[in-house]
Formats: structure tokens, sequence, C-alpha cells
């Protein structure tokens, strides 16, 4: 038995065996052989097992992940069965009498070069689509077992050295019961698409991949933030024991599902859910969540190998809309860049992306792909109650030219005699100091405004958040934090407008109180935090949270502040 310990990304105790989500060896010697047919029959036969297994990859997706995750699987099967692939490999191994690895992989590097200095997008977009297929097909011919959280049919916690977005956005949740990672904090995407899916877990271990082997027994305690590797039978049952006590917790929360979120005082404020697909509203309903602060539509771009069309994302924004039933939903747009990549837009290597050509400065560049999803989502908005905002706007001027661009695809579709709703909320991120410290000029033009803390907390302290080195500058409740939060939230008041927060401090119960007593809206959170947030809001008094607030923004030190909640909250 063995032990980790890591940052505590998303509660609950998981008990399954690994299943290691690593790169494998693929790399073969170049041979001379002798029995050309053989040699073309064993490729033969790896090609059929590759497209039995995209088959079967393909159906399921259809069923788990909807029709668009599933056409990348459509693509690979026609460039497998394609002879002009297919044939020059079979040719080489004849004429060269080489071995099916290196034919293949010769021939692929070929085609991929070729595609890849075309200049039409979609021929280039061909060459991901080689590359993946003939990882695959060599995988056969290696025998070399691929790596697919998307085909896991048992019970397992998964170990990466990082999960990508569209690696979370695939997993199942029936199957994938937990996960620990090498590397990423409380705000990674991975971190943060757990807390989404509900299932447990634990990241920044630094060695699990090292130090767990497939198929060992993992106990994933996302509640402390540790992995235990091997337990005895003793841990085990311990950790079921605590499992079961904290489902019990969850049931006593789960009473105020239909409840609204209200102060021991009587002053309301909104929970609301942070969401990456149409799938999470079950999340939503079943934590009570009294709206969508935050639907992440870059979900709807990412695992695919081209843009989404224009109805594609409508079908999207109307079943979230009208899954909602009324309730407000803030829809962001499009938000790629950072650690966040769409490989078919063959954007530039950047030395800093977080700082670099990202969100709305692509949008604002990058005008077809904007106005697609404008348009989308104006049509779908008849269907509920819609709030746009815009991420990462750093000046007013970017807000403007942003909202004319909305105003633009507006009028054309209202002259196309299409329908949209009469009142669309039209709002922004805060993210960025500058915004912040001028957020009372923008208060004067938006609707309303919605805190990404993940992103103003990282910028503010100048401390990438994925950096495990300066991890210890991710403060939170750092007082400068507070005063920026608090201008943002005054802004808003004195002109009418409300003040949210989508950042995962949102449902962080340090944090809880001082916003409470700052006098925050909305708190969107993962779904799976709802209720938790709202049994300590209904436990508190906005009027004694007000003079804790005005106590901290006087502090020092995160500490400081840490010491003052625990005191007032007791």
């Amino acid at each position: 038995m063995s032990f980790l310990h890591g940052i505590a990304a998303s509660n609950g105790i998981a008990i399954a065996k690994a299943y290691r989500h690593v790169d494998q060896d693929l790399s073969f010697e170049k041979k001379t052989i002798d029995h050309t047919d053989a040699e073309v029959e064993r490729f033969n036969a790896a090609v059929k097992k590759a497209n039995s297994e995209l088959e079967a990859i393909r159906d399921r997706a259809k069923v788990d992940l909807g029709a668009d995750k599933a056409a990348i699987f459509e693509a690979h099967l026609l460039v497998l069965n394609d002879p002009e692939l297919t044939g020059p490999i079979i040719d080489k191994i004849y004429t060269e009498k080489v071995n099916a690895e290196s034919a293949l992989s010769e021939t692929a590097d070929m085609f991929i070069m070729m595609f890849e200095q075309m200049d039409n997008e979609y021929m280039r977009e061909r060459a991901a689509d080689i590359r993946d297929v003939t990882k695959r097909v060599l995988s056969h011919l290696l025998g070399v077992q691929m790596m697919n959280p998307g085909m896991i049919c048992e019970e397992v916690i998964m170990v990466a050295e990082d999960l990508t977005p569209s690696d979370t956005a695939q997993l199942n949740r029936q199957f994938v019961k937990g996960f620990t990672t090498n590397i990423g904090g409380r705000t990674s995407h991975s971190a943060i698409m757990a807390r989404s899916m509900e299932i447990p877990a634990v990241v920044g271990t630094k060695t699990a991949t090292e130090e767990i082997n497939h198929g060992d027994l993992v106990v994933v305690d996302g509640l402390k933030g540790e992995v235990h590797i091997n337990p005895t039978t003793e841990v085990v049952e311990q950790f079921r024991k605590m499992a079961e006590k904290y489902e019990i917790q969850k049931a006593e929360w789960a009473k105020l599902v239909n409840e609204k979120t209200v102060s021991a005082d009587g002053h309301h404020v909104e929970l609301a859910a942070n969401i990456g697909t149409p799938n999470d509203l079950t999340g939503v309903m079943t934590n009570g969540g009294e709206g969508v602060g935050l639907y992440r539509t870059e979900f709807l771009y990412m695992g695919r190998d081209q843009l989404p069309t224009e109805e594609e994302q409508f079908e999207a924004y109307k079943a979230v809309l009208e899954g909602m039933n009324g309730k407000p939903v803030v829809v962001r747009t499009l938000d790629i860049g950072g650690d966040k990549e769409l490989p078919y837009l063959d954007l530039p290597k950047e030395m800093n992306p977080f700082l670099g050509f990202r969100a709305i400065r692509l949008c604002l560049e990058e005008q077809d792909i904007f106005r697609t999803q404008l348009r989308a989502l104006l049509r779908a908005s008849i269907y509920g109650n819609l709030k746009i905002m815009f991420p990462m706007i750093a000046t007013l001027d970017e807000f403007r030219s942003a909202k004319a661009i909305l105003e633009e695809e507006k009028q054309k579709l209202v002259s196309e005699g299409l329908q949209i709703a009469q009142k669309i909320e039209l709002g922004i991120m805060v993210e960025i100091p500058s915004t912040a410290i001028l957020a009372d000029q923008f208060a004067k033009e938006v609707d309303f405004f919605s805190i990404g803390t993940n992103d103003l907390i990282q910028y503010t302290m100048a401390a990438d958040r994925m950096n495990q080195r300066v991890a210890y500058l991710y403060q939170p409740y750092s007082p400068s934090i507070l005063r920026l939060v608090k201008m943002v939230i005054d802004a808003a008041h004195a002109e009418g407008k409300w003040a949210g927060m989508c950042g995962e401090m949102a449902g962080d119960e340090t944090a809880i109180p001082i916003l409470l007593g700052l006098g925050l809206d909305e708190f969107s959170m993962s779904a799976t935090s709802i209720l938790k947030a709202r049994s300590l809001i209904c436990n508190l008094k906005k009027s004694d949270m007000e003079k804790l607030a005005e106590e901290v923004l006087t502090m020092q030190t995160t500490s400081q502040v840490i010491e003052a909640v625990k005191y007032t909250t007791k």
C-alpha cells in the first residue's frame, strides 16, 4: 500500500481499479521481409481490426455523445477504407519488401506532409485524420492496446498526466468513478469538468502515472486530496464507510433542492450552475440550480475535426434554454485560446497564450466564426431566458465592437423574418484587472457583470494557475482580489445592474460568506456545489457578513482573511 497527496479538486470518494491514460510506445524497427503475401495479410488484418473498433466507437459515440461527436469517427472510417491510402502501403510492402509498420508509417507521413501544406483548410484537416487512423492501425500491428477513455466499460479510476477538456468530455461517468492526475489545480479544466460530471478527483499529485500501475486498486479521496494505492482490506472498508457518511450528508443537502437561497435574515441570492454541454442540465436540475450562470460553449467546438455549424449550435442552445424552463441561462461566447486549442483552426503558437490571441480577441478578428455563433444564439433566444456574455473584455471598445456585430446579426435575422426574443441581456466576464478597475464605466453600457475569478486571480497576482511552483500565489481570499470584486459589485449596483460570479471562488465555502457580505447577486458554480452552498448561506445572516466583508477588506494577508471567516462563521 502506498499513498499520494494532491489537490482535492472534486468532492467525494471513489474506489476502483486504475485505468492508465498514457501514451503508448508505438516504436518499431524497419525490417526487410521475405514473405510479402503474409505481410500484406497481416496489414489487412490490422486494418480490419481498426475498422471494427472505429465502428464500435462511432456507434457508442452516437448514443452517448451525439451525432456531432460521432462524425469524427465517420471521417476516420472513410480514411481507413480509402484505397488511395491503403493501396500505396500494400504496393510498398511488395516492391520494397519492407515490414507493414514501415510501409504504413512512411506512406502516411508522405500524405500527412502533403495535406498539411495545402491551402484548403478542409484538406489540411484530413492530415489529422490520417495521423489518428495510422496510429490505430499501427497499434494493432504491434499488438499494443490503444487507450480510449470513451470505450471504457467497467468501473475505473482514470490516471493521467493531465486530462484535456476534450478528454474529460468523452468520459462515461457511468464507468469512470473518479480520476487523478500528475498536474493541475482546483481551477484546471479537468478539475472543473470533474465537478460538472460529479465524480471525485485529486489533481496535482506529481507522480500518479509513475506510481500507479494499470489495474491497481485505487482510492481517490476528493474530500482530503489523497490517493491510496492498493490499500488493505481494512483501509478500503474505512473509505467505504466515509463514502456512505458523505452520501448521508448529501442527502441532507438534497432536502434543499426545491428551496430558494435565502440567508438567515431574509436576503435572497441566486445559485446558478456552470455547464459545458446540454447533457449537464440533469445535474443542474437535480441539484436545485436557479439558473445557468455560465454555459461554456467552447465544448461544442472541441473533440471534432471542424467548426460546428449554425444549426448544430442552435440545437444545443435551444436544448439548454428549453431544459431550464424559463430560468436564466448565461451563455458565454466562444472562449478558445490559453489552454484550450482547436487543432482545425491552425492558430499560430504563442509564447504566452493566456495573454494572447484568445476569446473575444479571436472572435473580433475571425468574425465568420463569431457571427455564426451569434446567429445561432439569437435564433434560440425565443426558447427561454437567454443572457449573452462576452469573455475576456479588456476595453470598452472591445465590448462596443462585439455588441455592434451582435446588433448587425440581429437585424439580418429580423429582415429574414425570423423571431428573436425582445429582451436579451448583454454582459461581460470581468476577468482582467483593467476591466474591474474601470467597472464604473462599463456598468453604464452592460446589463450585467459576471466575475471570472479563475483568470482574474492569475492576472492580478501574475501567477499562472496551472504552474505548480507558483500555486501559492493563487489566492482567492487575498485582500487585493476582494477589493477588485467589491469594485465590480458596487459599480453594477450604482447603475441598477446585477453582478454575478462564475469562477470557482463562487462555490468556495471560505469565500461565500465574504461574497454574501459584499452584495454579490448571483453565485454560479459546479452543480454539485449548489446544495452545500445553499445550506451554508441559509445559516448566515447577511448583516453579519457585511461586517465581515468590511473587516477583511482592511486586512493585509490571505491568512488573516481565512482566520476572520472561521471566527465569524464558527
